[in-house]
Formats: structure tokens, C-alpha cells, sequence
């Protein structure tokens, strides 16, 4: 793992960094415990951790949404996540924030606001399953934090969910862009993905479970069998700000 440069501008130490593997050299993002910033609702060094049980859960879940993401021991600048960096196509991002009359046709809209100027603007989002399991995804991970940057569409039309360092907290934290789809009901295919899942992580599930308490395994597991239940996309609550801030 050889470091080419600091990201400036995250919440925590990252770097973007090379890898070499037997199929060549890749890019990849790396976060060390040592640069994690403290939080007042999360335990103490726990992010990177939170990250890589992120990648674990979508895996597990057969979900190609998060990108590959391994725990490194043997860090430069100690142990931490190494995360395959995405180049991200910018121009095919599924969400955005636009005027109300360019606002593309079949986009699911989110909220209406206004911007420095006072002219009225609008959150929308693609109707699209791959987004539909990443908000669903990030209903069972229980993510704090899903802007819009957090979303990456590469060369080839795949999404890719990145940042996941403040989820699988026990309280409900759930903060998105992705409301779009709030109180409808989940397509049957993901339902079953999810029924899949709840079967697999069953009463343990190592590659999951060993980054997270015991207490927000069981929450995990609540989550999914609730979703389950209820059948619906998630509706925002009343106990936590809906939408992160900024939104991108």
C-alpha cells in the first residue's frame, strides 16, 4: 500500500493510495484509525470499522454496491480501511439538485428549497433499483449520512454507495437524499434479496458481526426483520434531521 496524497476536505484523515495485486496496480482510498475525528454519538474508533461492516453487509446481501473494502493491519499510517477507489462519471450522477422546470423526466423529487439567490431549486434523485437497494441498504445499516457525493456512477453505468462510516448505530439515524420513494412498497426482488439476507445473518454472522457491539448487531438484525414486515421504503422520522447537511 504506497500513499500518493492526503483527499483534503473529508471529515477524517484519507488517503488516495495505490495497491498492488496479481491482476496489477489499483487505486484505493485509505482511512487509518489514527485519523479518525471523535464523535459525540459513536464510539471512540470505530469508523473504519463501520466501514468495512458496510462493505460485509452489502456483500452479504448480493448487493455490488459498495466497493470492495479490506481492513489493513500493516497501514503507513497504522491499522485502518483500504477502500478500491471508483472513478466516478460525474455527468451520469442519479442525483441532483436543479431548477424546478429542468428537472429530468421520471426523477423521483425529494424537496423543494431555495437557493442563495432565492430562486427556487429542487432535490431529485433517478427512479432506479440499483438506487432503490442503496436506500434500502442504507435503511438496514441505519447510514446517518448518505449525500448526494456519496452516490458515484462509474464508466460503465454502476452505481457505487460510498462513506460509511457513521451507520449501524442503535438509535434511529437514518438521514438520506433517497426519499423519494418514502412509504411505497419495496419491489418483490427486494424483498426476497432481503429475506436472503435476514436468513444469513441469522443469529450470527462473522464477517459482519466482528466489526460491530453487540448490542448494534441486534439492532442489524431488528432492522431487517421490521423492513421485512413492514414491506415499504422507510418514511423520515420525527427524532433526527431527514436530510444531511449539505446535501452533496
Amino acid at each position: 500500500l504506497h500513499l500518493v496524497g492526503r483527499i483534503r476536505g473529508a471529515s477524517n484523515a484519507t488517503w488516495f493510495g495505490r495497491i498492488q495485486t496479481a491482476e496489477g496496480e489499483l487505486s484505493c482510498v485509505y482511512k487509518p484509525v489514527s485519523g479518525e475525528r471523535r464523535l459525540w454519538d459513536f464510539p471512540d474508533w470505530t469508523i473504519t470499522r463501520r466501514e468495512v461492516a458496510a462493505f460485509e453487509l452489502a456483500t452479504a446481501a448480493g448487493w455490488r454496491m459498495v466497493p470492495p473494502t479490506a481492513w489493513r493491519s500493516d497501514g503507513p499510517a497504522g491499522e485502518g480501511m483500504c477502500q478500491l477507489w471508483i472513478d466516478e462519471q460525474a455527468d451520469r450522477c442519479p442525483i441532483d439538485v436543479v431548477r424546478p422546470q429542468r428537472e429530468p423526466p421520471g426523477w423521483r423529487r425529494v424537496l423543494e428549497a431555495e437557493d442563495g439567490a432565492g430562486n427556487p431549486v429542487v432535490l431529485v434523485h433517478a427512479d432506479d433499483i440499483g438506487l432503490q437497494r442503496i436506500a434500502v441498504f442504507d435503511a438496514l445499516a441505519n447510514n446517518a449520512d448518505r449525500k448526494g457525493g456519496h452516490v458515484l456512477a462509474d464508466g460503465q453505468g454502476a452505481l457505487w454507495a460510498i462513506d460509511h462510516g457513521v451507520t449501524f448505530a442503535t438509535e434511529d439515524k437514518l438521514r438520506t437524499v433517497l426519499w423519494g420513494w418514502a412509504g411505497g412498497e419495496l419491489p418483490e426482488v427486494i424483498v426476497a434479496e432481503v429475506a436472503a439476507l435476514a436468513a444469513r445473518l441469522g443469529e450470527h454472522y462473522d464477517p459482519v458481526d466482528r466489526w460491530l457491539a453487540d448490542e448494534e448487531r441486534s439492532s442489524l438484525r431488528e432492522r431487517t426483520h421490521a423492513l421485512l414486515a413492514e414491506g415499504r421504503f422507510p418514511v423520515p422520522g420525527t427524532s433526527w434531521p431527514a436530510i444531511p447537511w449539505p446535501v452533496f
